[in-house]
């Protein structure tokens, strides 16, 4: 395979714009992709389903702008919401794990 002896990888890249691991930036950075892959993950497993925004919102108790803010990573949500959006309105189960 032929490399481009000034190309580099996603982790250094990353390391260049917000830092090593454990410093600040690099740390706001991370949580902010955690939230945004969280948004991400509803909207997909919503559309897999085939609800609009408002059919989910129905089902689980809530409304179509909150479904909405959590998908587009606007609001944070509390992990017992979360689980009922899940559970409740999209029939799934609600995985968490912890990495040290």
């Amino acid at each position: 395979m032929k490399t481009n002896k000034d190309s580099k990888t996603l982790s250094q890249i990353i390391n260049e714009q917000f830092g090593e691991k454990g410093t600040v930036e690099r740390t706001e950075f991370e949580e902010g992709y955690e939230n945004f892959k969280l948004g991400a993950l509803v909207h997909d497993a919503r559309i897999e389903k085939g609800l609009t925004q408002e059919q989910l919102a129905v089902k689980c108790g809530t409304n179509k702008s909150y479904i909405s803010k959590v998908e587009n990573n606007v609001k944070d949500v509390r992990i017992s919401t979360l689980q009922r959006i899940i559970e409740v309105g999209l029939g799934g189960r609600l995985n968490l794990s912890v990495t040290l």
